[in-house]
């Protein structure tokens, strides 16, 4: 019977001993893609009638653990609002009262005002393990949340802007985070059915171009650039930065000390600098020629890069391709509407007068008459919004940024569009520590993915037959490398600094990037040995529902992976509301130390207690398989099979 429809697992739930499906409408359950709300839907309704209550109030109450020795849900009781006695006495009141050996529940004991809940392992096997078979890669994601509210209006849209690395600068480790990041996000929504377009908006106007090309015109080398294109012009823009440091300097500390900045920034490097971006604003052919060549030399780079990760962009965009008209458009309605004031030849915003004293004051077009960030973005998101009619718009750049973005929103807010400015969101994320473009001490990509390539693949030879068994050892190495580099970005929190550490990234020791690879490739070789394919073992449980390892109460280990892999679709859904890459990976974590928990104490190959065991236990790991694949995939990695 198919899990696929309520009818469905209302006819598995009778076999069980259940009756039908309670519904819950007013914070609806969703037992078509989280198999546990099967659990709080009953347990709600039970609740409910014991304390005479909406059993939406009981539902929303019941909450998942962080832990399975603290149950597979638990009730905090004092969320259920209720007066008169205390809640510790309430809640061996409700232990006592529940229906005795209920059919999916195993006996509540009481912990202290918590009363927690633990899922039988024979009937949650019957149910999860045809869940899990009958969806294969759509268990975990919910497609009906990307529905719009009509149901005519069709799905909902988010734009993200992720990676955006500056032209004519090599992808460097700090670069990586927003990618993977924001590839991260990308599948994350598009897993719950909205329409999803990936912008790259490429750095590819401004001042530090024209630094560079300041730079280019003194340490340029053609036979250099011929040779190794992005890494020569990260050189090129290291050496000039390096001279434009103490005029830099010079400029920060005549601003903290109240002066005028006017007269450090008419000369030196600064003039040239100004002067080269004011000559591209204009259109100059010669100055206009330079940036296309090291902007297409750029993206063919980029795309190579992008490949590499398994990560693909709806379009390339850049800040060169905002329309002047918007951008006019833009600073017409700030002066109309008196956002916009000048302040010794430039133009300003002083968010003092408009309620947000926070985000004192910024500059939208400078004194040389040149566009800034601020005045391009406005503009972008503008032209977006007509172009995509989106619901939600990300972008994904580090915290240094968290005071633009924030100035950027208020921005749009006081032109006169809070509508907008309500679906733009900042997602960001701290550094990797000892990089920097500017002092020249940065780790390029390329040569940080090549290495940890190199370092599977010699992990890889150590062990000759298996070597020899790989079909393209090579390919599998270079995967495996791109996910110790991934799965150490993504280990903490976003908003986390880490030090990178090559090193510690291509062990197979610990929670890295190979040892997940390792346990998915371990369960892909364990299928092979049974010699049975998924759809065997689909069948099995479709023509046998009650053909499951007799002993499956008898055995934690095992119980444990069930419990852990009914999880995953609640950990999907609290992954939409925190968008941390952390939250999926500690939880395949999890999942696969209780995967080597169980190959020690299951056998599947050669099982003693006979053919039908051995399918059911080799379904319950290729139900793990599939859980772990799911989860590698939804973080941007590619799942290896050998």
């Amino acid at each position: 019977m198919p899990t696929t429809t309520i009818d469905g697992i209302a006819v598995i739930l009778t076999r069980l001993g259940v009756g039908g499906l309670p519904t819950i409408t007013e914070d609806p359950a969703h037992p078509l893609s989280r198999p546990i709300d099967i659990y709080r839907a009953h347990i709600a309704d039970i609740l409910a009638k014991l304390i005479e209550s909406d059993a939406a109030l009981a539902y929303d109450s019941l909450q998942t653990p962080g832990n399975l020795q603290h149950g597979d849900l638990v009730l905090p009781v004092p969320r259920l609002r209720l007066k008169g006695k205390p809640p510790k006495e309430l809640c061996i009141e409700l232990a006592k009262s529940f229906p005795p050996d209920h059919p999916l529940l195993l006996e509540l004991n009481p912990s202290g005002i918590h009363l927690p809940f633990y899922f039988k392992p024979q009937p949650l096997s019957k149910i999860l393990l045809p869940y899990i078979f009958q969806r294969q890669d759509s268990y975990g994601k919910d497609l009906s949340a990307g529905l719009r509210a009509e149901p005519t209006c069709g799905r909902k849209k988010l734009v993200i802007d992720f990676s955006s690395p500056n032209i004519a600068k090599e992808f460097h480790a700090g670069h990586l985070r927003s990618t993977i990041i924001g590839a991260y996000i990308s599948n994350l929504y598009e897993s719950m059915g909205w329409d999803v377009v990936r912008l790259n908006f490429l750095g590819d106007w401004g001042k530090q171009f024209g630094l560079l090309a300041v730079g280019w015109h003194r340490f340029g080398s053609e036979a250099e650039l011929e040779r190794e294109p992005l890494k020569h012009l990260l050189e090129v823009y290291a050496g000039i930065n390096s001279l434009f440091q103490p005029e830099q300097e010079a400029s920060k500390k005549a601003r903290q000390e109240g002066r005028d900045t006017a007269e450090i920034e008419s000369k030196g490097l600064y003039a040239e600098r100004n002067a080269y971006f004011r000559r591209m604003e204009d259109g100059d052919p010669e100055a206009m020629a330079l940036w296309k060549r090291f902007r297409d030399i750029s993206v063919e780079r980029y795309v190579d890069t992008y490949a590499r990760l398994n990560i693909g962009f709806d379009e390339y965009s850049g800040e060169s391709t905002v329309k002047t008209s918007t951008i006019e458009a833009v600073e017409r309605t700030l002066q109309e509407k008196g956002i916009y004031e000048e302040d010794n030849g430039s133009w300003i915003i002083d968010f003092k007068k408009f309620g947000a004293k926070a985000l004192d004051v910024a500059v939208v077009r400078g004194r040389t008459g040149t566009t800034t960030y601020m005045l391009r973005d406005i503009a972008a998101a503008l032209e977006r919004e007509e172009q995509y009619g989106f619901d939600h718009m990300i972008y994904v750049v580090s915290s240094e940024q968290d005071m633009y973005f924030k100035r950027l929103f208020k921005t749009i807010e006081i032109m006169g569009r809070p509508d907008l400015a309500a679906r733009l969101q900042h997602i960001n994320f701290g550094k990797v520590l000892g990089m920097s473009s500017r002092l020249g001490n940065v780790r390029l990509l390329s040569d940080i993915l090549d290495q940890s390539s190199e370092a599977m693949h010699n992990v890889m030879r150590r062990n000759a037959t298996k070597y020899a068994e790989v079909p393209d050892p090579a390919a599998v190495a270079d995967i495996v490398g791109i996910s110790a580099v991934m799965v150490q970005d993504m280990t903490g929190k976003r908003i986390n600094n880490y030090p990178f550490d090559l090193g510690r990234m291509t062990s197979f020791e610990g929670d890295t990037g190979p040892y997940l690879q390792y346990c998915h490739a371990r369960l892909n070789s364990l299928m092979r040995k049974t010699g049975f394919t998924r759809e065997m073992l689909l069948q099995h449980l479709s023509d046998n529902p009650d053909a499951l390892d007799p002993d499956l109460a008898g055995k934690p280990h095992c119980a444990d992976l069930l419990r852990l892999m009914a999880q995953y679709p609640d950990v999907t859904a609290t992954a939409m509301r925190t968008l941390e890459p952390s939250t999926i990976l500690t939880y395949l974590f999890r999942l696969t130390h209780q995967l080597s928990s169980c190959y020690d104490a299951v056998q599947v190959v050669g099982a003693k207690e006979g053919h039908d065991v051995m399918l059911a236990r080799a379904a319950l790991y290729e139900g793990a398989r599939q859980v772990l694949e799911s989860g590698l995939k939804l973080l941007g990695m590619t799942p290896v099979e050998r």
